[in-house]
């Protein structure tokens, strides 16, 4: 099984075993796809304008694994091209709640009459803007873009109350 990934104008990528890099006008995003349970039966190659994988296994993890990769590089592609963007909503009923950013920590203050600020962290390079009552989070990494969102929204969980009265939160728009 052989599956091609084909390079656009103004992306660079670099190949070294099993790591690859992606160069693009947004800037570089890099990982490595190493794993001992596959590397023998797994290759990335780049010919001209394609990158390649083969999987050589008739295995359905491997070339499920194949696939996967796939989707990694096209996503890095789509990241140094366009970048990632995730919006959130604040959202209260009871206690009006701020969010302040201040370098890689994200703060959440007054959630439901809380004194001490709710914290989470802002994974990798991205950045993290609040405007009115969105939060959004913009970077070239899908996953650190995702991560970063998903600890906004773990924040604002709400355990020791019933959720279907206290429905304040920092929650996914698109």
């Amino acid at each position: 099984m052989e599956l091609t990934v084909e390079i656009p104008e103004g992306i660079k990528i670099e190949l070294e075993n099993f790591k690859v890099k992606v160069i693009g006008k947004k800037g570089t995003l890099e990982k490595d796809f190493y794993s001992p349970l596959f590397a023998k039966e797994i290759s990335i190659k780049k010919s001209d304008s394609k990158v390649l994988i083969s999987a050589e296994s008739k295995r359905k993890k491997i070339r499920a694994m194949a696939g996967t990769i796939k989707s990694h590089i096209l996503n890095m592609i789509q990241g140094v091209t366009e970048g990632y963007v995730v919006t959130l909503k604040m959202v209260y009923m009871h206690f009006p709640f701020t969010v302040k950013v201040s370098g890689k920590e994200v703060l959440v203050n007054n959630f439901l009459g809380e004194k001490t600020p709710r914290k989470t962290t802002v994974v990798g390079d991205c950045k993290v803007e609040i405007k009115g009552d969105e939060v959004v989070v913009t970077g070239i990494n899908k996953e650190d873009v995702g991560q970063t969102a998903a600890n906004l929204e773990r924040t604002t969980w709400i355990k020791a109350r019933d959720r279907r009265v206290f429905q304040d939160g920092i929650f996914w728009l698109k």
